[in-house]
């Protein structure tokens, strides 16, 4: 079974952007892209990402406003804060910044002090408070939970957004990096408190990292819940830059320039989706890099991805994913290099109940079965 839309491509303002809703569960409108903001700032911890400035920020503003991008992705983890400062900075430079939304994160540990990580509500409340000073605006649109905190009571951390969306400090928020099981328990535990519940995730997905499917894509259609990739590009492996005994000379991601941060098990498998997304893209006189985002808007749940630039000249080209509408064909194309092993249970899954899949399940069982068929001869 294999799935496909063509991307909603969004026109420049003044001429009927779309927008889709960032989740099932709540109306809130954001353009099919988010601009990262990994390289704003020239903060130590990330500054291999990237170091515009506010000036440099504002142009990709502009940019991505122009185009119809309506939502920024940004975080306290990002330079030690200095991403959120340049943000705002930027922000104060053009005239459309209430147009835009804007996202940010907390949970991540920013400091040597026993509370400058987790997502107790003593470190939870202090980070929104600075997030929202350094970025110069009194609310934060859409706040993600950076990580798993298995220390701190859910019920504590889910208080804790509770009172900041009912207080006005944050809109919505979301979990990010969450395994399948951790977001129906943060779910479990609003239920049972009546507390607001996560509207999103934001997780590792892309063309080539698709173990998400397994369960964390599962978990949210069934919850109702949109998934948001972050870096859709693999920090840059999927640019068609990195090539079989070819590297970039100076990786602009990738801190030791091995690509090893990323946890590639198998090159070879990296190389062949490379050359899919180029074979694709070579029918439409594209790039490797719109046709990677352009996959990535077709998979079931997805609502949203995030990507960054360095500078104009590459946010210009990311934004040409828009032009491509993927047929079946390409996007099975990609998919028969990238899809993900058959594992238990799903092999059995596949093997004994095809008979009542439901959404949820269908999007890995329902594209793995022709695969447990050819290898195992299961299902006919």
């Amino acid at each position: 079974m294999t799935r496909t839309q063509a991307p909603t491509p969004y026109a420049p303002h003044g001429a009927e952007p779309f927008y889709r809703q960032l989740s099932p569960s709540c109306g809130l409108r954001v353009s099919p892209i988010a601009l990262g903001t990994l390289t704003f700032g020239r903060g130590e911890a990330l500054h291999h990402m990237g170091d515009l400035d506010a000036d440099g920020a504002a142009e990709l503003l502009t940019l991505a406003h122009e185009a119809g991008i309506n939502l920024i992705d940004t975080a306290n983890l990002y330079g030690g804060g200095v991403a959120e400062e340049v943000l705002g900075a930027a922000l104060n430079k053009v005239d459309f910044a209430e147009d835009l939304l804007v996202t940010t994160k907390a949970r991540m540990v920013i400091g040597d002090g026993p509370n400058d990580g987790g997502a107790s509500r003593w470190h939870l409340l202090r980070e929104v408070d600075r997030s929202l000073t350094r970025l110069g605006r009194e609310h934060i649109d859409l706040f993600y939970l950076h990580q798993w905190d298995g220390q701190t009571p859910l019920e504590e951390t889910l208080e804790t957004m509770d009172t900041l969306v009912r207080c006005g400090k944050i809109r919505y928020y979301g979990v990010s990096n969450y395994l399948g099981w951790q977001l129906q328990k943060a779910l479990r535990v609003c239920e049972a408190n009546g507390f607001i519940k996560p509207v999103s995730q934001q997780i590792l997905y892309s063309a080539y990292t698709r173990t998400a499917e397994y369960e964390q894509i599962p978990s949210a259609l069934d919850a109702g819940i949109s998934t948001q990739p972050w870096s859709p590009l693999n920090m840059g492996l999927l640019t068609g830059k990195w090539r079989r005994g070819q590297q970039p000379e100076s990786p602009a991601r990738l801190k030791d320039g091995t690509g090893q941060e990323m946890r590639i098990p198998d090159w070879e498998t990296l190389y062949q989706v490379v050359d899919a997304l180029e074979e694709v893209a070579n029918r439409y006189e594209a790039t490797i890099p719109q046709v990677a985002l352009a996959w990535t808007l077709t998979r079931p749940g997805v609502h949203n991805t995030v990507v960054a630039a360095r500078n104009a000249d590459q946010l210009k080209d990311l934004l040409g994913y828009a032009e491509l509408g993927l047929s079946a064909e390409d996007v099975d194309r990609i998919n028969q290099v990238s899809d993900p092993a058959i594992i238990y249970p799903h092999w059995h899954q596949a093997d004994m109940a095809t008979d009542r899949l439901g959404p949820a399940d269908e999007d890995i069982i329902g594209t793995i079965g022709d695969q447990v068929a050819e290898q195992f001869g299961a299902r006919e």
